[in-house]
C-alpha cells in the first residue's frame, strides 16, 4: 500500500514529559510546540500531503487559569512565528484551524486568522490545527448548519445523506492514518466522523519524544496493512 496521504496525530503527553524529565511544567508544552514545527518537514520528506493535529480540545478549557494563560501566549507566539517562517511559504503549506475558534481570546483568534490568511492561496501541503475541538461538537455544529439550510429552503430533508453531512463538517477530508503518542489506546473524541475507516497506530512515547523515525515506523506499518471498508 502507498504512504498515507492524510495523517492525523493526537498531540498527547506534554505535561507528563515535563514530569518525566524533571522540567518545569511549561517546558513540556514548549518542547511539544517545537516538535510540531519539525513535523511539517518530516511529512514533506515522507510524502504526506495533509496532517491534522489535535492541539487543544474543548475539555482543555477546564485546565487551570495559570496553564491556560501560558498556553494562549504560546499559541500566539507559535502562530506568529509560523506566519513569518519562509519555509511555510516556500513549500506552499496551507494552514487551517478547525473547531470552535470563537472561544479563544481575541489575541489568539487574531493570530489564527492572520496565519490562515497568509497561507490561504497555497495547496501543495495542508496542516489542520484542531483547536477548541470536539468530535461530537463538530457533528452537532454540522447538524445545526444543515438544519438552518433546511429552514431556509436551501436543502430538502430527503437530500440529507452522508455526503452532505461531510460537506458541513469542520474538515471535509478523511485521514488514512491516525497516530496517538502517550500510551493511551483511545482517540479521545477526535475526528470521530472522519476516522470511520482510518487505520490507527499507537506508541508509548510522549509527544515531545516523538521522532521522524517514529513517524516513518508508523507509515511503514500502515503500508503493510490491507485496508478494509466494512466489517
Amino acid at each position: 500500500m502507498k504512504a498515507p496521504r492524510h495523517v492525523a496525530i493526537i498531540l498527547d503527553g506534554n505535561r507528563r514529559y515535563s514530569e518525566k524529565s524533571k522540567l518545569k511544567w511549561w517546558q513540556g508544552h514548549e518542547k511539544g510546540a517545537k516538535k510540531v514545527e519539525e513535523l511539517f518537514f518530516w511529512c514533506k520528506e515522507i510524502g504526506i500531503k495533509e496532517v491534522t493535529l489535535y492541539t487543544f480540545s474543548l475539555e482543555n478549557f477546564k485546565r487551570s487559569k495559570k496553564e491556560l494563560d501560558f498556553l494562549m501566549g504560546l499559541f500566539v507566539k507559535e502562530f506568529n512565528k509560523l506566519k513569518k517562517d519562509n519555509r511555510i511559504h516556500e513549500d506552499r503549506i496551507r494552514i487551517k484551524f478547525i473547531g470552535r475558534i470563537y472561544l479563544f481570546p481575541e489575541n489568539v483568534q487574531k493570530a489564527i486568522n492572520e496565519l490562515e490568511e497568509s497561507t490561504s492561496s497555497y495547496d501543495d501541503y495542508k496542516v489542520n490545527f484542531a483547536m477548541g475541538y470536539s468530535g461530537r461538537a463538530e457533528i452537532v455544529d454540522a447538524v445545526k448548519k444543515i438544519a438552518k439550510k433546511v429552514g431556509e429552503g436551501k436543502v430538502m430533508v430527503k437530500d440529507i445523506d452522508e455526503g452532505l453531512v461531510s460537506k458541513n463538517m469542520y474538515l471535509n477530508s478523511e485521514p488514512d492514518l491516525l497516530i496517538r503518542p502517550g500510551g493511551e489506546f483511545r482517540i479521545s473524541n477526535f475526528l470521530i466522523w472522519e476516522s470511520s475507516y482510518t487505520e490507527f497506530w499507537f506508541t508509548e512515547k510522549l509527544w515531545p519524544e516523538f521522532t521522524k523515525e517514529d513517524l516513518k515506523k508508523a507509515v511503514e506499518d500502515y503500508k503493510k496493512r490491507q485496508r478494509r471498508f466494512g466489517i
